[in-house]
């Protein structure tokens, strides 16, 4: 057996639970107008099915990131999988809309383990040997995860009904649990240097984070409630061929290319220009033009899964110390962003259409490309750097 042997079965065993914990984190995304329909309440109501998730992502991460510094990344990404299952199963048996806005919190509070920890074992782990494609790999594993919950599910849901496909989803964590049982490896101890006051008064962090925070609301408002629009004429698509729109989450699995791309030009060009590429995905979707529209997603989509490939890479260069912590004020923001990516475009899509929901996108994205921008390529910043603690060359 070669000696990267079992570092690739590793990363691949970690790439299992990322997948599976992103195919609940939006498993009831794409069957949103169903959850309408079945519990009877508004698209904005159904909406808070995705908020409630990733607000609970937001405040876990606070607490997955510093635990993950003391016991360690692998214990806790193994503790996180497995704890995901019951809430998992309770969302499927819900037996009203409140308590499955319950199970969804509890879901939720579950995922930072292999986010907010999940981010920091990469760079830790796998950078220094394979270079920045391997967060690209990490986040094509969240893509495939994701296309699971979202397209797997509606899919399922017109066969066999919701509950029961979200219910399979739970198998998911709970094998990859059991494979992640051996063989993470440790990685060499992360250094300390303070923990959350320092990294609140890192302006650099700050930026990174509410320029990933801005691109994620713009993609999370635009992906919830498309399927609203695609329902409605001119397109009065099923719901079943509607969510056949989530397969351009695909363009995620451009990921390794983004990580060799920010080797070469540096993380936050490619971040502005992932920003860019959003607002032009916009625009393209505001005709009732089906081309365009699919166009349009695609450029969303691409730009959000290599937007946070380059923020990720941004927060391992701008927070030497106490990555953990780090991630999970990252994480923090990002998911707060996108809970409200979940709910404030519902609010404008009620009154003034696909337009509105643009529209709350075009001024998400401003934030994104000045958040971004305040972070200047000079020293890095003394309150968060470790100058000797630096990420080793790719082998």
């Amino acid at each position: 057996m070669r000696p990267a042997d079992p570092l690739r079965k590793a990363l691949a065993g970690f790439m299992l639970g990322a997948a599976g914990m992103f195919a609940t984190m939006y498993s009831t995304q794409a069957i949103l107008p169903e959850l309408s329909r079945d519990f009877g309440v508004s698209p904005a109501r159904a909406g808070l099915s995705i908020s409630v998730v990733v607000i609970a992502v937001a405040v876990g991460g606070f607490a997955w990131g510093p635990v993950s510094d003391r016991i360690g990344r692998p214990r806790a990404i193994r503790m996180a999988s497995l704890l995901l299952v019951p809430p998992t199963i309770g969302v499927a048996l819900a037996p009203g809309f409140e308590a499955l806005l319950v199970f969804r919190t509890l879901q939720g509070l579950c995922m930072p383990g292999l986010l907010a920890v999940g981010a920091p074992y990469i760079v830790e782990v796998f950078v220094p040997r394979i270079g920045a494609r391997a967060m690209g790999y990490y986040v094509s594993a969240l893509v495939l995860g994701g296309l699971v919950g979202r397209l797997g599910v509606a899919l399922a849901t017109a066969v066999v009904g919701w509950r029961v496909a979200i219910g399979l989803l739970a198998i998911l964590p709970l094998v990859a649990a059991i494979v992640m049982r051996r063989g993470l490896p440790e990685p060499e101890l992360a250094p300390r240097g303070g923990g959350w006051k320092r990294h609140l008064t890192n302006v650099r962090l700050l930026g990174v984070s509410v320029g990933g925070a801005a691109l994620f609301f713009t993609f999370v408002g635009s992906f919830t409630f498309i399927t609203y629009r695609l329902e409605e004429p001119p397109f009065s698509f099923s719901l079943a061929v509607a969510s056949l729109v989530f397969l351009l989450w695909l363009t995620g699995l451009l990921g390794p290319l983004a990580g060799r791309v920010a080797d070469r030009v540096g993380w936050r060009r490619l971040a502005l220009g992932t920003v860019a590429l959003s607002a032009t995905g916009l625009l393209l979707t505001l005709p009732d033009v089906l081309p365009l529209l699919v166009l349009g997603l695609a450029c969303i989509a691409g730009a959000m899964f290599t937007g946070y490939t380059a923020t990720q890479l941004g927060v391992s260069e701008v927070a030497r110390v106490d990555r953990g912590a780090a991630t999970a004020l990252y994480f923090g923001i990002y998911y707060a962003g996108g809970a409200l990516g979940a709910y404030l475009p519902g609010l404008a899509w009620e009154e003034w259409g696909w337009g509105g929901v643009a529209t709350t996108g075009f001024v998400a994205l401003g934030l994104a490309a000045a958040g971004i921008a305040s972070v200047r390529p000079e020293a890095l910043d003394e309150a968060c750097v470790d100058s000797t603690q630096r990420l080793a060359p790719p082998a």
